[in-house]
């Protein structure tokens, strides 16, 4: 691919966002005719498009067996598929860790499932990234709505 169309293909995709899984539960998917993706309110009148979603919790459930993980943040729970093919994710996959993961909704209710991109294990400084999560997700989407 040359690098003039590569280029271009990158600034066609949106960069993640960062959500809860509280609003991810109460999205609405897009018209057909506008793309993929859903919409959610994240306050005050405004909405957001996103398809590609970046999103912070703690492991409940590893199902390698099913290439699935259960997490928890603040607002619920929600599944993460795909997780056996991250590069690096191994260390993300125990119970009890506090992960990053960047992904592509796959659905929104009843629980949100995303389909893993990438992953990062946040255990090393939990407390500070638990405490700083719903804060960096707010001011982000006030900047992006």
């Amino acid at each position: 691919m040359n690098n003039t169309l590569k280029t271009t293909v990158d600034r066609k995709r949106p960069p993640p966002v960062k959500v809860l899984s509280g609003q991810l539960r109460t999205a609405v998917s897009r018209p057909a005719d506008s793309g993929e993706g859903y919409v959610i309110r994240p306050g005050r009148g405004r909405s957001l498009q996103v398809s590609l979603v970046w999103m912070q919790g703690t492991v409940l459930e590893v199902q390698l067996d099913r290439n699935t993980l259960l997490l928890m943040d603040e607002t619920g729970t929600f599944a993460v598929q795909g997780v056996n093919n991250i590069p690096k994710g191994k260390p993300c996959l125990s119970q009890g860790k506090y992960v990053m993961v960047m992904g592509v909704i796959q659905a929104v209710s009843p629980e949100p499932v995303i389909r893993a991109v990438k992953m990062a294990d946040l255990s090393a400084l939990a407390a500070l990234h638990r405490r700083m999560w719903k804060l960096e997700v707010e001011d982000l989407q006030q900047v992006l709505a």
